[in-house]
């Protein structure tokens, strides 16, 4: 089992622990090498990478960027990135400044729906307002007692055709690819599986069409083990990472105690033939564990 786990979440974005508290998990699950991957935000890797050195951790700086490519809302992980490289800095910055309006049009949404009082719902879930998101608002409509659990709330809610939904322009993918490669970093699309599946599946066709375009604009790897994805899925996207010549990266995904798809740590192995995204960084320093 591996003990690398290159893409979770803190309160930075729309997890329920600290930076710190990620961090600790990280190290009683057996996690050797940890990389925080907030949404659109870099303010937890000093407050993350202070904790790790603490615990003899390697820690890697990461970021998930909030892509739009066609109908599709897509993440890229950036791994081992600068985060005071100017241009990644502004341009996480402008895909920041747009999640205030699009919560003011959700709880609107919800309001004329008969569900009032979620904007400052969710802004009481967002420990860093400048990230208000869905998961904000799912996790107050779990209070409130409109569903069970912060999943049915999408389901139910949150997803394109529901009322809570609110589509938005986020980052162009050459852009994101492009300020991640300029700070230093490897771009890698993150759980390919979920833009496989539901009312709008990509599929094989697009899925094949987006991998040509993350390629060519710089894009270096894929996630093929990730908490959403089957083991059936880890096959197919080590098949894909082979079709394309990327590399392979994995990660819990993890946004919290009991709102994972799994926690930190002891992810299955990466199947075979697959080359792993850490065979690339070039400062072995980032990796060093006590």
């Amino acid at each position: 089992m591996l003990d690398y786990d290159l893409h979770c979440h803190s309160s930075i974005s729309d997890g329920t622990l600290t930076p710190a508290q990620v961090v600790e998990r990280a190290a009683e699950r057996g996690v050797k090498v940890l990389a925080l991957t907030d949404h659109d935000d870099t303010d937890g890797l000093d407050e993350a990478r202070a904790a790790a050195a603490q615990r003899g951790m390697g820690f890697i700086n990461g970021v998930e960027i909030s892509v739009s490519w066609r109908s599709h809302t897509l993440h890229i992980v950036g791994l081992d990135i600068d985060p005071a490289y100017p241009p990644l800095a502004a341009g996480l910055a402008s895909v920041r400044s747009g999640r205030g309006e699009r919560a003011q049009q959700m709880a609107d949404s919800l309001a004329k729906a008969g569900i009032g009082g979620t904007l400052q719902g969710a802004y009481r879930y967002a420990a860093n307002p400048n990230i208000i998101g869905r998961t904000h608002f799912a996790r107050y409509l779990v209070e409130a007692g409109h569903c069970k659990d912060v999943k049915s709330v999408f389901n139910r809610y949150l997803v394109k055709g529901k009322p809570g939904y609110v589509p938005h322009q986020w980052a162009n993918l050459a852009d994101a690819v492009s300020w991640i490669r300029g700070s230093g970093g490897i771009a890698v699309l993150a759980h390919p599986g979920r833009y496989m599946v539901g009312r709008n599946s990509m599929g094989k066709k697009t899925m094949r069409e987006l991998l040509n375009e993350f390629v060519e604009c710089g894009g270096q790897a894929l996630e093929v083990v990730t908490g959403s994805h089957t083991p059936e899925q880890y096959a197919e996207f080590a098949r894909y990472a082979e079709e394309f010549k990327l590399l392979c990266s994995c990660g819990s995904d993890f946004h919290g105690p009991g709102e994972s798809w799994r926690d930190m740590g002891r992810l299955p192995d990466l199947p075979l033939g697959c080359r792993p995204v850490w065979e690339r960084w070039e400062h072995a320093s980032a990796l060093k564990v006590a």
